[in-house]
């Protein structure tokens, strides 16, 4: 079992590690997947030098900011496909909270039993802030692994201001950290021995198999303290439906990517975001199996590049280009939030960006909305009103819509100020990859960040790059996604 890099391990407690533990938890909390996972690998690791079961823990939080029947539902679809892929292999269990701290008070007793805890670390600041208080709780050495990207977020010791300054920092160090991926399934060879029992807090929640542990969660779902009103939608979450949509995105959508991405009336995108985002598929199997298809060994990069969008790869422009948006684009959001604690607050944007919206804050809105007529899509604009309903309908909504989406809401807003407010509320209560760092700097892109100062100077814009539309729709075509989505 090869070690995990060291730049992806913290230890935020300085407990021991105790060797008479009954087994090794795992407590999988954003890396929901068995396979290449380095949490699981490394809880495999001390599983194996230790000789101890392996207990995983797959939790749900019930009050994260705008947890609602959607995302509940697409996570039970990940847990269902998690429970299959480790029978045999350690002991899975489900958890689905039921009150707030409900999660803190299993970890508190599994501790108790536990040789140490091995977690997913996540840059959110409310997930970094949950382990901090565990590790002042809990008697036991945790160990915190960061399997988010390819980069890992302790890699770079600065922020960066814009995509190019990013890519040119990952041109100069991605290539090492490519040649220590996790392991593609580490249990595949891994004899542990099993456990005799379950805790006292795992086994009175039931007594049947994982299946009948799920179906009963599910069952509950409509009794939990989440948001009732936001249900579930038609894609199926999972780490089966992932490797299926990215199987057919290789097939179908990649050989046209670059050049069609940007089309609303194609279905060209890999709708991978959700999947990353609830860690039900990894950035590195996706980068593995593009690289794998296209032939590509490291002789192929480009030396001379210094962060241009395209050419570092040596591949065709349609993978160059999918690989700039995987890693590029949502690797700056991560690396951002792991530094920042107010990514969602307007003080977090570019000062140049504060400045020019300030400027023009009181400026004349021609039309202005409050939530709940945005929420429902109630403007003026058919096509915003569109992507709002494919938004609400499908918990998605298309790539480059997203951005007229955003700046559309700056522009029918009281301020900048309550327009981001409401542009992270709208999507992350009813987007399926809400709550995650790559829709916060998506939304802050909207108002300048990871982006320079536009000209010429507009009301309400400001020097903030400026998006209409009635330019949309000239640039890309749009008619089949308004006789799709549009109420008109």
């Amino acid at each position: 079992m090869p070690a995990i890099p060291a730049q992806r391990l913290i230890v935020p407690n300085d407990r021991p590690l105790r060797q008479e533990g009954r087994f090794v938890l795992y407590w999988m909390r954003s890396t929901r997947r068995a396979i290449w996972n380095f949490a699981l690998q490394q809880a495999a690791t001390h599983a194996v030098e230790l000789n101890r079961p392996l207990l995983v823990l797959e939790t749900l939080a019930c009050d994260e900011p705008f947890a609602n029947l959607r995302q509940h539902h697409f996570a039970l679809d990940g847990m269902a496909d998690n429970a299959q892929a480790l029978a045999g292999k350690a002991t899975y269990h489900p958890f689905v909270e039921e009150y707030p701290g409900q999660i803190d008070a299993l970890l508190q007793d599994l501790a108790k039993e536990a040789s140490l805890l091995v977690t997913d670390d996540h840059p959110l600041r409310e997930s970094r802030q949950i382990l901090a208080n565990l590790a002042e709780k809990l008697p036991v050495r945790i160990e915190a692994v960061d399997g988010n990207g390819l980069l890992p977020l302790r890699s770079a010791d600065c922020e960066f201001s814009t995509a190019y300054a990013f890519r040119r920092f990952l041109q100069r160090n991605l290539l090492g950290h490519m040649l220590e991926m996790p392991l593609a399934d580490p249990l595949a060879e891994v004899k542990l021995p099993p456990l005799d029992k379950l805790p006292k807090a795992l086994a009175r929640q039931s007594s049947g198999t994982k299946t009948v542990l799920l179906t009963e969660i599910r069952r509950s779902l409509p009794k939990l303290p989440i948001d009732q009103q936001v249900g579930a939608v038609a894609p199926s979450g999972g780490q089966g439906a992932a490797i299926q949509l990215f199987e057919r995105f290789l097939e179908q959508g990649l050989p046209r990517y670059a050049t069609q991405r940007n089309q609303p009336d194609l279905e060209v995108t890999s709708g991978l975001s959700p999947y990353l985002r609830w860690g039900h598929i990894s950035a590195h199997q996706v980068v593995h199996e593009l690289l794998q298809r296209a032939h590509w060994t490291p002789g192929h990069l480009n030396p001379d590049s210094r962060g241009q969008r395209s050419g570092w790869w040596g591949l065709d422009e349609n993978n160059e280009a999918f690989l700039d948006q995987l890693i590029t684009w949502r690797e700056l959001g991560y690396q951002f939030c792991a530094r920042r604690d107010d990514y969602q607050q307007f003080s977090s944007l570019p000062d140049w960006a504060q400045q020019t919206l300030l400027h023009h804050a009181g400026d004349p809105r021609p039309y202005l909305y409050d939530r709940d007529q945005l929420a429902a899509g109630q403007t003026h604009d058919s096509l915003w009103n569109a992507a709002q309903n494919q938004l609400v309908s499908e918990g998605r909504m298309h790539n480059y819509l997203r951005m007229l989406w955003g700046k559309k809401i700056l522009e029918w807003s009281p301020s900048p100020e309550a327009a981001l407010e409401v542009m992270i509320e709208l999507n992350d209560r009813y987007a399926l990859d809400g709550r995650d760092p790559n829709s916060y700097s998506g939304i802050g892109w909207c108002l300048g960040r990871f982006d320079r100062a536009w000209g010429p100077e507009r009301p309400i814009f400001g020097k903030i790059r400026y998006m209409s539309s009635a330019n949309t729709a000239r640039k890309v075509s749009v008619k089949n996604f308004l006789h799709r989505y549009g109420k008109e």
